[in-house]
């Protein structure tokens, strides 16, 4: 394919402990630095305790529902998992992560991401203590 672009960057992300930091702003400054005017944004999380969610950016209870469901599924209970290195929180955070995502991919039109008007990118840190996430955002196409 002749023209076609590729750009790769990095993205830290701060939280401040459990729950949904929107980072689409942040994931699109990166499209906009990458000159793609068509093409696909795949935004991947370095991290086995944080994962990525596609979800309503209008109404924050949906954020909350998604934080409280979450951690019926995977609850903090010392006496239910082996793995405890780095805390209670540690093996429900992996649980977390693996029933979410690591990565998503939207789609670049006219050179912005391609969200619903009602959609934001969100890191799910699923862990209590404040963390530095690391993204790796890869935009490819003309």
């Amino acid at each position: 394919m002749t023209g076609v672009k590729v750009h790769q960057d990095t993205v830290d992300v701060a939280t401040r402990g459990k729950g949904l930091v929107d980072v689409t702003g942040r994931v699109a400054d990166v499209v906009a630095a990458s000159g793609v005017t068509t093409g696909l944004c795949t935004v991947f999380v370095q991290h086995t305790s944080a994962s990525l969610v596609i979800q309503e950016n209008a109404d924050p209870a949906v954020r909350r529902d998604m934080q409280a469901w979450i951690e019926r599924v995977a609850p903090e209970d010392p006496k239910a998992y082996e793995h405890d290195d780095e805390g209670p929180d540690d093996m429900p955070g992996h649980l977390r992560a693996s029933i979410t995502k690591t990565s998503e991919v939207v789609p670049v039109t006219a050179g912005r991401l391609a969200l619903g008007t009602w959609q934001a990118l969100y890191l799910w840190e699923h862990r209590r203590a404040p963390h530095t996430r690391t993204l790796v955002v890869h935009v490819q196409g003309v």
